[in-house]
Parts: structure tokens; sequence; C-alpha cells
């Protein structure tokens, strides 16, 4: 097997401890490569690295910054395809899809370069003609990064573009299950021209070089993609040295279906809402909320699709769905849909017993109908492909159903009222909700959550003001001697 070691201060580095963790296939659950396994000592010395180059890339000046940004960019998209294999065979996503987010990500890391230029200040007026005051958007230091396995160089590079065209520079900590594109964006970095140390990689399990990398005193901002418990864990480490965060979490987001669409022309957004990434993504529609009057139609024709999904090899480009990435998530998305069974939905397709590849995490794609906003089903966030049916009868009930969630990340609307679209996009609680579409991210255009699906931005202006922080600079021009020593001055 192939053994991949951690990407520090611009080289490959053996784990000090000198120990390795595998890496599985999904396809045939059997290790294919390994990994390093880090701990705090490997965290300490990427941390090290990236503070001593912070002192230089601060001041490279923005036109330094999007030039390295921008040309990294280019190679990513040129790699697409070496990228995109790694991604599929690590994770089990399927390549056509992969392969879009790599070529795809040179227009986000070209974006982030252009906006290397855009850390600007304001001055604020003053009542004293001698007195100016002025501002700056400096950044963090050292920033930690540690994105979720489904995606991890298209959610890692939300993290790591920005915090790098700001100026601050970057350890990930990659999720063990899908390290490896990390680890080669690490050498493109360094081809593109990226100060050493300005972007580490050490790899490793959560509870040891996460842990250390979080709770780090040289790092003082963490950016986390993944679930609320894990979330909940990271806050409270970052806490104890006040570390601010962007959590960007888990959903259980309503793809909600009004009377008047036309069932053939819509059926696709239930697909890509629950089906594209087996199920595996943050945004999943995993929760169809249909308009009584059009539900037997949509349901029958959605569970026909679901019958038909190409599952098989994801590096194979007729594949449609491929395996789960993890034992654990296909063991969980199992014994969900059982208990779902019992509490009362009703098997439309999939399941357990359905047709499927026989060796690999696969899970057929899963229809329950029947299914009610109070189910264990409804609440908790799988990550597999399993849609839940919930009817609904008017407007107002399902808005109430949409927000009745704990958690608040995305949502879909469809219909061909232009009205009834503002309001119900309005009232909808979440921090993303398309309309007539679905499942779709642009690197200009804020993305986050709201309640348990967390809190800051990424992409777009917002998603890069989190990697810088206002700094006030007040000059006092006059000569006159200084007033009152034991007061305020104001």
């Amino acid at each position: 097997m192939d053994l991949y070691q951690h990407w520090i201060d611009g080289r490959r580095t053996a784990p000090i401890a000198g120990q390795y963790l595998p890496t599985l296939d999904p396809m045939t659950t059997a290790p294919w490569a390994e990994l390093a396994r880090g701990d705090a000592a490997d965290v300490d010395a990427a941390v090290g690295a990236a503070q001593r180059a912070f002192a230089g890339w601060r001041v490279a000046g923005p036109t330094r910054r999007a030039e390295v940004i921008w040309r990294l960019g280019d190679l990513i998209a040129e790699h697409a395809d070496e990228l995109a294999a790694l991604e599929a065979r690590d994770a089990g996503k399927v390549v056509r899809e992969v392969r879009g987010q790599m070529v795809s990500l040179r227009a986000w890391y070209h974006y982030y370069a252009s906006l290397a230029y855009q850390t600007e200040g304001r001055t604020i007026p003053q009542d004293r003609g001698s007195l100016s005051v002025a501002t700056q958007r400096i950044p963090y230091g050292v920033v930690g990064v540690i994105p979720a396995f489904n995606s991890p160089m298209l959610l890692g590079g939300m993290g790591l573009a920005p915090a790098l065209a700001a100026g601050n520079t970057v350890v990930v900590k990659p999720p063990e299950v899908n390290a490896l594109s990390l680890l080669r964006l690490g050498e493109l970095a360094k081809e593109a021209g990226l100060p050493d140390g300005c972007l580490n990689v050490v790899t490793g399990y959560g509870h040891e070089a996460g842990d250390a990398l979080v709770a780090h005193p040289l790092v003082r901002k963490v950016w986390f993609t993944g679930g609320p418990e894990s979330a909940r864990y990271v806050a409270a480490r970052a806490a104890e040295s006040l570390k601010p965060l962007v959590l960007e979490l888990g959903g259980k987001s309503a793809n909600v279906f009004f009377d008047d669409v036309r069932v053939d022309d819509v059926l696709n957004g239930v697909i890509a809402g629950i089906f594209a990434a087996a199920g595996q993504t943050c945004v999943a529609g995993s929760r169809l909320l249909v308009h009584r009057a059009v539900a037997d139609e949509l349901v029958e024709k959605v569970a026909a699709r679901a019958r038909t999904v190409r599952l098989g090899d994801p590096t194979s480009p007729e594949t449609e769905m491929g395996p789960l990435s993890q034992e654990k998530i296909w063991s969980g998305v199992r014994s969900r849909v059982d208990e779902a069974i019992v509490d009362g939905a009703e098997l439309v397709a999939g399941g357990p017993d359905a047709d499927r590849p026989d060796q690999g995490w696969f899970y057929a794609p899963t229809v329950l109908d029947g299914v009610t906003n109070d189910m264990a089903v409804a609440r908790n966030e799988l990550f597999g492909p399993v849609l839940s049916v919930i009817r609904f009868d008017d407007e107002d009930e399902a808005v109430a159903l949409a927000n009745d969630s704990p958690f608040a990340l995305a949502a879909g609307v469809w219909t061909r009222d232009l009205g009834r679209a503002h309001r119900v996009a309005g009232a909808l609680d979440t921090g993303t909700v398309w309309v007539n579409m679905y499942r779709a991210l642009q690197f200009a255009t804020p993305f986050g959550g709201n309640k348990l699906s967390g809190y800051g931005r990424e992409n777009g202006m917002d998603g890069f003001a989190e990697f810088t922080q206002p700094k006030g600079v007040w000059i006092e021009s006059s000569d006159e001697p200084v007033g009152d020593p034991f007061v305020l001055r104001a």
C-alpha cells in the first residue's frame, strides 16, 4: 500500500511517533493506503511552521498573495482528474461529480485571489480636526481548518483559500477517511509559489490531531465542518483559549413542493436533493414536503427513479451513486430505516433488502412514505440516501413543518407562483433557500446555517470577512499638552 506523510513546512514529513493508520476503499471495505497518524507533536510542528511563515505572508502584499492563489486555482483544475480519482476512491463519491468540483475550484480560488485587495478599512469622522481615526482589516494569524469527509477539497477550499488571501497561514486537519486530495494540494500550493509553512496538512484522527489543532495556543481561529456533536466538543475546546469559530454543520433540509408544480418537470429536483452523493451532503433534501394534491404522483415517480439509480464503482463515469464512505454511516442508516418502519413509515423503495452490489458499503436509494415530522427519521440527520415523505395541505402548514426542525441549513421551494415563492422563501429560517432548483453553491454567495446547523458564513464577502478582524488606529496631530490623565478621552 502507498504510504502518505504529513505536509509540513513545504515538504513531506514523517509522523514523529512513527505511527500510521489505514484508509479504506468503500468499494472493497479493505485498506488501500496508509496515512501518517498525527498527534500533538506533529500539530505543534505544523503550527510552528505556520507561525513563522505568518510573519512574511501577512506583509507579502495583496498582489503577491493574489498571484499565488490564482495560480493554485489553475493547478487544481489542471490536476482535476488526479484529485477526483483520489476522492472517489477514498470516500466513494462518484467521479463525475467530484471532477466537476475540482474544475469549479479554479473560479473559487480566482475569486478569493481578487478579494486579497478587499481588506479595506474606513475613516471615522471626529469632532476635533487634529484627531484622525481609521480602521484596518488585519489577519488573525494561524488558522485551523478542519473540513468534512464528503468533499474535502471543495469544503476545505472554502476555508483555506480566503484565509490565505486575507494574509493568514493555515494548518489543515483532513478527515482521516478522505485525506489524500488535501495532501496533494500541499504539493500544488508549493508549485504555485506559496511560501513554505503557509499551508500545512496534518493527517490523523479527530480526537488526536484534530483536538491538538483546536487546542493549540498559537491557533487563533478555527474553521470546522462536521456534525453538531463533534462541533460541541470543538467549541468547548476552542473556548478554553477564547478562539472564534466558523461552524458549518449538518442539516435536515426540507424540499417543499406545492400543488401547482408539473411533476415530471420537478422530479430531478427531488433526486438531486437526496440521492446525489448518496445523500452524504449537509444540504441533502431529506425531508420531502409535498402538497397532498400531487403527493401520490410525485412519490410514485420518485420511487420508480430510485429503483433505477445505477449503483457501482464510483470511479466509473457511468455510476450514479457509489457506496457510503464508512461502515458506521452504513450501519447507522440501516438502523434508522428499520426504526422508521417500526414507527409507522411505509417503505416504498429501497431499504435493507433492496438489490445492491455484493461488496462495499452500499445502501440502495430509499423512499419512506407516511412519515410524520415528529419521527426520529425526520428529526435526525442520517447522511445517507433516505427520503422521508411528509404531506401538507396548505402554505402555512408547509412553512411550519419546514421550520419545525433543530437544523436550519438549507431548503428548497418548488412552485410556479412567484408571490408564493417570495413569501415562503422569506418565511423559512434557513441559511439558504433555493427556489425551483436545489443543491447549488457558488463562490460569491454566502453559505451557512442557523440553529444546530452552525454559525458564521462561508463564501462571498461574508465568508472572506470571517478571516480578518478590524483594528482601530487613532492619530492625534495637535501639539497641545495632554489633558487630565485620569479622565477617559472621548
